[in-house]
C-alpha cells in the first residue's frame, strides 16, 4: 500500500505527458531520466524513512514546531502550501489535455470539469481512501501506458525503423537531457520528496519503520521499470509524425504535450485508448488529490489549529481541511488555465521552492543536537532566497538549477548559526516514541511510561 500510494502520487502529468513531451522534443530518449531519477531518489529516501517515521507527527511544520519554534513552523507551512498550488495545477493541465482530446472540448472547459471532480473526491475522502485509489490507479498508469507500445511499434514497422529515422543524439541516454540536469533532478527530488508533505505523510502513516523502508524501495523499483515507457513513446511519436504516418496537426497547434494523446488516438483501438486515457487521468488525479490533501492537512493542523482556533476539535479541523482543499483547488485551476507552458518546468520550480530552505533543518533536526531555531530561521530565509534569485535571474550560479544555491546557503546558515547559538535542549525532548505496532496519535513519553491517546 505504501509503495502503491507513493508511486501513484509522484507518477503524474510530468511523468507521463511531460516525459513524452520532452522525448518528442529536445531530450529524446534521455527523457527517461526524469522518472529514473525518482527511482534513485526513493532508494535514498529508504535510508532515512525509518528515522522520519519515528518522529510521529502528522505534518512537517508540526515537526518544526516541536523541534524549533512556532514561527518557523508557520513559515514552513506557507512555503509548502504555495508550491502545492503549482504542483496541483500541473496535474490539472495534464488532465485537461487528456479530456480535451477525448471529448473534443476546449482546453479551459476540460481543465475546469476534471478539476472539479478531483476537488470533490479529495474533499470527501481522507488519506486512507486516497491510498486505496492510488494503489489501483498506479496499476492503471503502468499498464495503460504500456499498452500503447506494441500498437505504435507495429504501425511504424518496429523499433529498427524508429532507430533508423532518429538521430544518434536523440537516442542517447544522456546527451539530450545532459548530466547536469540529471544530477539536478536527483538533488531536486531527494530534497523535495524528503520534505514534501505528500511523501512524508505516507511515511508517517506507515505501520512501522520497516514498512516505510520497504515501501520506499518498492517505489524505486516501480520508477525504474516505468521510466522507459513514456520516453520510448515520445521517440516513436516523433518518428511517425516525421514519416507522415500520423497527423501531427494537434501537436503543431497545441504543443508537444499533445504528442501522447495524438499517438494513441491514431494507432490504438478505441477500447485501449480509453484504457490509456483512464491510466493517465489516474496518474494526474492521484497526484492532484495527494497535493490537495497535503495542503489541507498543513493549513488545518499547523495554521488554523495553532494560530486561529487552538480549541478546535477534530470535526472543525476536518471542515477547515476540506475548505482549504477547495480554495487551493480553485487557485490551481486559475494557474492551469492561465499558464499552459511546459509541465516539467513548473514542476521543477515548485519542487525546488519548497525544499531550498526546509530540507536541511528538517533532515538534520532529527539527530543534530546543536541544531537551533536561530540556525533554522537563517536556513529557511537564505535557502528560499537562493531559489528565487536563480529563478528570476538575479544571479547566475554557474548555470546550475536554483536548488544548488538554495541548499548551499541553507546549509551554511543552519550550521554556522547553530554553532554560534546552539540548541541546549536534548533532542529526545522533541521526539515522540511509541511501539512499532501502534498507529495511534501518541502523547509525549518519558523513560518510564508510554501513553497513547
Amino acid at each position: 500500500m505504501i509503495a502503491g500510494t507513493l508511486a501513484a502520487t509522484e507518477i503524474g502529468g510530468g511523468s507521463s505527458l511531460g516525459v513524452v513531451e520532452k522525448a518528442y522534443g529536445d531530450w529524446g530518449f534521455s527523457a527517461l531520466w526524469y522518472v529514473a531519477t525518482m527511482g534513485v531518489t526513493f532508494t535514498i529516501i529508504a535510508m532515512v524513512a525509518p528515522m522520519l517515521r519515528r518522529a510521529m507527527v502528522k505534518t512537517i511544520p508540526e515537526f518544526f514546531r516541536k523541534r524549533y519554534d512556532k514561527p518557523s513552523a508557520l513559515f514552513t507551512s506557507l512555503i509548502m502550501i504555495l508550491p502545492l498550488i503549482g504542483l496541483t495545477a500541473v496535474q490539472f493541465i495534464a488532465s485537461g489535455v487528456i479530456l480535451s482530446v477525448i471529448m473534443d472540448w476546449d482546453y479551459t472547459t476540460s481543465v475546469i470539469v476534471i478539476s472539479c471532480v478531483v476537488i470533490i473526491y479529495s474533499m470527501l475522502g481522507g488519506l486512507w481512501s486516497v491510498s486505496l485509489t492510488d494503489f489501483t490507479q498506479m496499476l492503471m498508469i503502468v499498464f495503460g501506458m504500456l499498452a500503447v507500445v506494441p500498437f505504435s511499434l507495429d504501425l511504424v514497422g518496429g523499433w529498427d525503423v524508429v532507430v533508423a529515422n532518429t538521430s544518434s543524439e536523440r537516442l542517447s541516454l544522456t546527451q539530450g537531457i545532459g548530466m547536469p540536469t540529471i544530477v539536478s533532478l536527483v538533488l531536486i527530488y531527494a530534497a523535495s520528496f524528503i520534505c514534501g508533505q505528500e511523501v512524508t505523510q505516507r511515511l508517517y502513516a506507515a505501520k512501522n519503520g520497516r514498512t516505510a523502508l520497504v515501501g520506499s524501495l518498492l517505489t524505486a523499483v516501480v520508477f525504474f521499470a516505468f521510466a522507459m515507457i513514456p520516453a520510448a513513446l515520445g521517440i516513436i511519436a516523433r518518428t511517425m509524425v516525421d514519416l507522415g504516418m500520423i497527423d501531427g496537426s494537434a501537436i503543431t497547434e497545441n504543443g508537444a504535450r499533445y504528442a501522447l494523446p495524438t499517438l494513441a488516438v491514431q494507432v490504438m483501438p478505441p477500447v485501449l485508448v480509453g484504457l490509456l486515457f483512464a491510466g493517465i487521468s489516474s496518474a494526474t488525479m492521484s497526484s492532484a488529490s495527494s497535493d490537495l490533501l497535503g495542503a489541507g492537512s498543513i493549513f488545518a493542523n499547523d495554521i488554523y489549529k495553532v494560530y486561529i482556533n487552538p480549541d478546535a476539535d477534530q470535526a472543525t479541523l476536518l471542515k477547515v481541511a476540506r475548505l482549504t482543499i477547495l480554495a487551493i483547488g480553485i487557485f490551481s485551476i486559475a494557474v492551469a488555465v492561465m499558464n499552459t507552458g511546459a509541465i516539467i518546468s513548473i514542476l521543477m520550480f515548485s519542487f525546488s521552492l519548497r525544499a531550498g530552505g526546509t530540507l536541511v533543518p528538517y533532515l538534520f533536526g532529527h539527530y543534530y543536537q546543536k541544531g537551533s531555531r536561530q540556525g533554522t530561521w537563517v536556513s529557511l530565509v537564505l535557502g528560499t532566497l537562493g531559489i528565487l534569485a536563480v529563478k528570476y535571474e538575479w544571479v547566475n550560479f554557474f548555470g546550475l538549477d536554483g536548488i544548488f544555491l538554495g541548499l548551499l546557503l541553507s546549509a551554511m546558515g543552519y550550521f554556522l548559526f547553530s554553532y554560534l547559538y546552539p540548541n541546549t535542549k536534548p533532542i529526545a525532548d522533541y521526539r515522540v516514541e511509541q511501539p512499532e505496532e501502534s498507529v495511534a496519535d501518541p502523547e509525549p513519553v518519558n523513560q518510564h511510561t508510554t501513553k497513547h491517546s
